[in-house]
């Protein structure tokens, strides 16, 4: 991938110059779909993010929602964050997932919080076929083992296994964190003459263009062409980035944090600058670097895992630099923030000057065609309730997923009430003696039937899940996956899916406070379907909750109805018409969805 050329008409014309090799660079991989968002941002003003208990909503590394109900001096606050690692995942599934969970853990720290649980959502190829649980079980031991070493729980989640994600799987992962007021960091930088400091990990040459790889179709050998473009995780690191973290924020040392993940220090650096407009000075040569000879261009994109970027006051530098290598983690002091254009420096030379904001907001967005799909004609398959029922049942998708989950730790940091395997999960938050109820994943059965309905019937799905074990939705946080956006169809799901997603999410008040986008989910096998997965809380009084087993005595109760009133009987998005190759329209939704989950909630 390289600048396209009415982009660097815009470039040079802000410039007044061609730009350089490093700024190109920084141009190609900021204003790509994965960072710049030019194809969904359009789309994005239909979410309502706004609401009483929403204390930092899009835009930032997470989002942050108080919990209601806290009384105390220190209000108890959450952070909601949800990233995408499809491509890298494909690539090497091992890596590629792990650092996914990486990315998201240091998104969460970087806003003073401490992580708590983690929540993933898996979607494959078909399960019987060889090369789809090669990826499987490469994706589950990369999420497994990173989040095992770094000592945050997996607790929730979902797994679907549907033939359109053969050539290109999606890794969805959602992580919550806790902190306060007090403690409240963002990555806005605050005041010019701070200092920039890099931590953790040296740098080297892994990742580099992965911001621009991933806003690509991937291709036929993607497996070996693209390894580059994929990090590398180091779990051990990131748990004392984790620790390091939690005593400079105690300290009131962090003016203002990012974590380096898409265009590593020269997309973290820019941003944070940009969100202030504001500029910085950095020299890169004062980065760690573990490789010998890095260029300008490497330095400032390699996206090495493990590292944070820090505003830091001068007088408390030296405090950062003991805290740090405490934790026998890198500290280099690259630069500072000022209130003129960003610059780097090479070697005295200045390889990239450029307006921060321009770079960050100045990617123009793309006006793209959209076709609706057509409802799916009825094709009921022939086939004995004993035959149907066995299918339904035996399918990988509606099976029991403990094969899965039981390789994750759920129990660590000791706040699990209800773990995976239910409904939604319930995670202790015994600071405002509250549960809060998780929830996460999307079904492409649904939204590849009906994209509009298929979304509002995934919002929905998840806040009965909350509703079930007595809590009511809080927030919302999405990913929202697609395949390539230039055709009229796949951006026509894709429009179907956020509108969708937004209806209904409006319609339960449940404002949707953060997400990531991920397009361009298109190899030689295909689009993959349009994939809504959403990570909905929840919050309740206590942490107990109604198990999923039943019990030997009692009456079972259906709250609501099946439609059959309406002749809303259809079938459409089902495993049964999956199965069995046959085909129908999307079934009707209730027509007042909110209180359904209101009276779950109750009961």
């Amino acid at each position: 991938m390289s600048l396209a050329d009415s982009d660097r008409e815009l470039v040079v014309a802000e410039l007044g110059r061609e730009p350089t090799r490093a700024e190109a660079a920084l141009f190609e991989n900021l204003w790509s779909e994965h960072c710049a968002y030019r194809s969904s941002r359009p789309l994005l003003s239909a979410f309502d993010s706004e609401g009483e208990q929403v204390v930092v909503g899009p835009g930032d590394d997470a989002a942050v929602v108080a919990l209601p109900g806290d009384d105390s001096d220190e209000r108890t606050y959450i952070t909601m964050g949800i990233e995408s690692h499809n491509h890298p995942s494909y690539v090497d599934p091992v890596d590629g997932a792990a650092t996914g969970v990486g990315g998201i853990v240091r998104d969460t720290l970087s806003m003073g919080a401490y992580p708590i649980a983690l929540a993933d959502s898996l979607y494959f190829g078909e399960f019987d076929d060889d090369h789809s649980r090669y990826l499987f079980e490469g994706v589950v031991e990369g999420i497994s083992h990173y989040g095992n070493c770094i000592g945050v729980p997996t607790v929730a989640g979902s797994v679907d296994f549907y033939p359109d994600y053969e050539g290109n799987p999606l890794v969805n992962v959602a992580c919550v964190g806790l902190t306060n007021e007090e403690r409240l960091v963002t990555a806005e930088a605050q005041e010019p003459g701070n200092k920039l400091v890099l931590v953790g990990n040296a740098t080297g040459r892994d990742g580099l263009g992965g911001a621009s790889f991933a806003s690509e179709d991937l291709a036929e050998d993607a497996e070996t062409a693209d390894r580059p473009a994929v990090q590398v995780g180091d779990p051990y690191a990131e748990k004392l980035l984790i620790e390091a973290n939690e005593q400079l924020v105690d300290e009131e040392l962090i003016e203002s944090a990012r974590d380096l993940g898409a265009a590593g220090l020269g997309g973290a650096s820019s941003e944070m600058v940009a969100k202030a407009d504001l500029g910085a000075r950095i020299e890169l040569e004062r980065v760690h670097q573990r490789e010998p000879n890095m260029s300008a261009l490497e330095i400032l994109l390699a996206e090495s895992q493990e590292r944070m970027c820090y505003e830091v006051e001068p007088d408390n530098v030296d405090r950062v630099r003991e805290i740090v290598e405490r934790f026998d983690l890198g500290c280099s002091v690259i630069g500072e923030v000022t209130d003129e254009n960003y610059t780097c420096l090479f070697e005295g030379e200045t390889v990239v000057d450029v307006d921060a904001y321009f770079l960050g907001e100045g990617a123009p967005m793309n006006d793209l065609a959209t076709e609706e799909r057509e409802e799916p004609a009825t094709d009921l398959p022939d086939a004995d309730l004993e035959a149907a029922f066995d299918a339904v049942v035996s399918s990988p998708n509606t099976a029991s997923k403990r094969w899965v989950y039981q390789q994750y730790d759920h129990e660590v940091g000791v706040r699990t009430s209800v773990g995976p395997g239910d409904d939604a999960a319930i995670i202790a938050v015994r600071e405002a003696q509250q549960g809060l109820a998780i929830s996460s994943g999307a079904t492409p059965n649904w939204t590849a039937v009906a994209p509009y309905e298929g979304a509002r019937a995934v919002a929905l799905e998840n806040a009965t899940n909350i509703a079930g074990k007595g809590a009511t939705p809080l927030a919302a946080v999405d990913c929202l996956n697609g395949g390539n956006p230039e055709k009229p169809d796949v951006y026509g799901s894709f429009t179907g899916i956020v509108d969708g997603l937004a209806e209904m999410c409006e319609t339960l008040s449940t404002p949707v406070v953060g997400g990531n986008v991920s397009l361009y989910n298109d190899s030689v096998a295909g689009p993959i379907p349009p994939t809504p997965t959403l990570a909905m809380v929840g919050s309740k009084d206590g942490y107990d909750a109604p198990p999923l087993s039943v019990e030997s005595e009692g009456d079972l109760v259906l709250v609501g109805d099946l439609g059959l009133e309406r002749d809303d009987s259809r079938l459409g998005g089902s495993e049964y018409l999956a199965r069995f190759d046959g085909s129908d329209r999307f079934p009707g939704l209730p027509d007042d969805p909110a209180s359904v989950v209101e009276t779950l909630a109750a009961v």
